[in-house]
């Protein structure tokens, strides 16, 4: 016990700095997300992306706090490096999604219960936010439909508030637009 006694307290002291980080990190976020009224489960879900990279962050440096030989561990790391970047490539859009969530969670101006329209060449559509989630968004249409948008698509397309009653209609290249005249009166 004598011998690994520096280890040990270096460790501890790794150890007290972590769990400050979460809880300053915790209050962080917990306090914009009451600020900027949003969904307390949105907040829990970006506590467990700090969480894992404060506990992989912990193992890193106990490796290297107990010294152990980097050369066995970086074989190891190559290998599971390769394997997650093989397939991190294979689903790029996961990894989008997942950094999108995170993004949308700090900077999306709207919640959940808003309507929305969203603008999409292909495939526009007004709905109402029903649950924002870290790979996607749920929407629930007029007509009871449940549509889920992934989030990085929702960085991408433009997106309106839109009130209710509120109907849009999509005109073809070719359909002759009806302007109104209370456009052209002067003020």
């Amino acid at each position: 016990m004598e011998i690994y006694r520096n280890e040990i307290i270096q460790s501890a002291v790794v150890f007290a700095i972590l769990v400050i980080i979460h809880v300053v990190t915790s209050l962080f976020v917990r306090r914009f997300s009451l600020r900027k009224n949003k969904v307390a489960k949105r907040a829990n879900l970006i506590m467990k992306y700090v969480d894992s990279i404060l506990v992989i962050l912990g193992f890193i440096i106990s490796i290297l706090i107990w010294g152990i030989n980097i050369k066995d561990i970086g074989v190891i790391a190559s290998s599971i490096f390769a394997i997650v970047g093989i397939g991190f490539f294979a689903q790029w859009s996961v990894l989008s999604n997942l950094t999108s969530g995170v993004i949308i969670f700090f900077t999306f101006p709207y919640k959940i219960g808003d309507r929305i329209k969203i603008h999409d060449k292909d495939f526009p559509i007004i709905a109402i936010i029903e649950d924002i989630k870290a790979f996607h968004i749920n929407l629930r249409t007029e007509d009871g439909g449940l549509h889920t948008y992934p989030n990085s698509l929702v960085l991408q397309k433009g997106i309106t508030m839109v009130e209710e009653g509120v109907q849009t209609r999509i005109t073809e290249v070719d359909d002759p637009i009806d302007f109104d005249d209370s456009f052209n009166k002067p003020v």
